[in-house]
């Protein structure tokens, strides 16, 4: 079923041009849609649509436009991050330029409300004002997420709800769209809505973690740029609340120098991240907010239908990379 979804997916993608002139302002969108990556949310929109109804190529479309808007804002953070790498090719803004990455950025977002036009009134209506709450609270959790890296510590508290806003409440809207548009009870769209956010927490501790420890080959990203970057994740956060004696002095030593080899840097932070216990504490909460999206499925009006959901969540949960 996954895998049929997802060669729908493809397809459309495939269909939508987003544009044609000028071919520099679209052609970065093209580029970043074609590059693949795991279709999380379309496909997220399409199993829980399918928990509902047989018709999913009806809503492909609709899954699309989610998949456009995560890709805009991945287009956005790439650049404001400074990444070189995406999904192991160069990032738009290195390929391209600065200004061409935030206005073919600009006009992805654009592509979206076109394509949710298809909807009919009452869906529409619908679809955009839970569209528009998801996407202003992607911002603000962009910008708590820039505003972190300028704090001295942040709270695990802080940290969770800022991965809610900027990562968590769009796999929420890709869950709830789908039922939204299969005619669900709202009891039913709050449940996958709920589920969706938990699990999106869990990913994103999961990419905190693999930031580090992952495989260099598999993991499509700079092993370590977290750690370089002095990113506030959820490792750092634990281990600044945990450190003692010489392991602090260093810790801040690292984290205050100006200039440092990467790969010392990497090593360093790592190996004490290994001495505090961080990934079994990352572990643990992993799956913590993994189990409580799950417990959330229990809710809707017919749990059994919910088994390839589980069942694809399930595989990326045990990911390496």
């Amino acid at each position: 079923m996954v895998e049929k979804y997802l060669s729908l997916i493809e397809a459309e993608i495939k269909k939508q041009k987003f544009g044609s002139q000028p071919k520099s302002l679209y052609e970065p969108v093209r580029y970043i849609m074609g590059l693949g990556g795991k279709r999380l949310r379309p496909l997220m929109t399409a199993l829980s649509y399918s928990l509902y109804r047989n018709d999913v190529e009806k809503i492909v479309p609709m899954a699309v436009a989610v998949e456009a808007f995560h890709n805009f804002t991945l287009l956005h953070d790439d650049i404001m991050d400074k990444a070189p790498l995406r999904r192991g090719k160069a990032t738009v803004h290195e390929k391209w330029n600065v200004n061409t990455a935030i206005l073919s950025g600009d006009v992805m977002l654009v592509k979206v409300y076109d394509m949710f036009l298809a909807l009919d009134e009452k869906k529409l209506k619908e679809t955009l004002s839970i569209f528009n709450k998801c996407a202003a609270e992607v911002c603000e959790g962009q910008q708590w997420d820039m505003e972190f890296e300028s704090e001295r510590k942040i709270s695990e508290a802080k940290y969770l709800e800022m991965v809610r806003l900027k990562t968590a409440v769009l796999l929420g809207f890709s869950l709830e769209l789908g039922a939204l548009l299969a005619n669900a009870s709202e009891k039913d769209r709050k449940a996958l809505r709920d589920f969706g956010v938990n699990i999106g927490i869990g990913f994103q501790l999961k990419d905190d973690l693999l930031d580090v420890y992952a495989d260099k080959k598999k993991f499509g990203k700079q092993v370590g740029g977290d750690i370089i970057a002095n990113k506030k994740t959820f490792l750092l956060i634990k281990a600044l609340e945990k450190v003692k004696g010489k392991q602090k002095v260093e810790l801040e030593k690292w984290l205050t120098l100006g200039k440092f080899s990467n790969p010392k840097k990497v090593k360093a932070v790592t190996a004490i991240y290994d001495s505090l216990q961080i990934p079994a504490l990352a572990e643990q909460r992993i799956k913590y907010f993994f189990e409580k999206g799950f417990s959330c499925l229990d809710d809707i009006s017919n749990p059994s239908s919910s088994i390839h959901l589980k069942g694809f969540v399930q595989t990326l949960i045990d990911r390496q990379a």
